[in-house]
């Protein structure tokens, strides 16, 4: 079960000791979303963040980006420390191409869908990518409710994914619902205010790690 904690919801006035706390807390991935106000209604943060961020902190960069022409910005990824790009299905250009383009600068892959893009529209990418990530919310904004209707789709994708992809699941993710969703199939959890602004990060990460491998036994 992977943990990957989402800068969103950290404290940006004191970023680099928030990044360290959850690196030695014990999170596996540090999820990044970059957003361009246009694909979603929010603007985010973008290349140079990341690019400052990447030599004082040596977790896995989980980078999704909610943007609109996600080809543009693959190769300025990897310059900056990208491990893994997750883009939209609903975003433009020819998805194999983007995911094409992605392994081409040695990144892994992960493919997204809005709450309202049926799972199902996802099948001829499945063999391609590493990571497919369910959106349990409406992208573009922390701190929203969960939402659980979701759980039919991890539970396809379970089902449908080769072995060995790694099934995100992305908003509202806390103690309460990380046992939902990896009962449905999930195995790697966005947490961003289940982790950041809590008193003990190393506490919070153990405790939803072993909710959700409960619940997936």
């Amino acid at each position: 079960m992977l943990i990957s904690p989402s800068m969103l919801s950290a404290d940006f006035s004191r970023l680099a000791d928030e990044l360290n706390r959850v690196e030695k807390g014990g999170a596996d991935w540090l999820h990044i979303d970059v957003m361009d106000g246009h694909f979603v209604p929010n603007i985010s943060f973008g290349m140079p963040v990341i690019r400052c961020i990447r030599p004082v902190c040596g977790l896995f960069f989980d980078v999704h980006i909610m943007i609109s022409q996600p080809q543009k910005y693959i190769a300025d990824l990897k310059k900056c420390g990208a491990d893994l790009v997750t883009f939209h299905l609903e975003a433009e250009g020819d998805p194999a191409e983007t995911i094409r383009m992605i392994h081409a600068e040695g990144m892994k892959a992960g493919i997204s869908v809005k709450p309202g893009t049926p799972a199902e529209q996802l099948k001829p990418y499945l063999d391609a990518v590493e990571l497919v990530l369910v959106m349990t919310v409406e992208p573009g904004f922390g701190g929203q409710s969960f939402m659980e209707d979701m759980m039919p789709k991890l539970r396809w994708l379970r089902e449908n994914c080769r072995p060995g992809t790694v099934l995100q699941v992305d908003g509202g993710i806390n103690r309460k619902t990380i046992a939902t969703a990896a009962a449905a199939g999930a195995d790697c959890f966005v947490a961003g205010s289940a982790v950041f602004g809590k008193e003990d990060y190393a506490a919070e990460i153990d405790a939803l790690r072993q909710l959700a491998a409960a619940a997936a036994r």
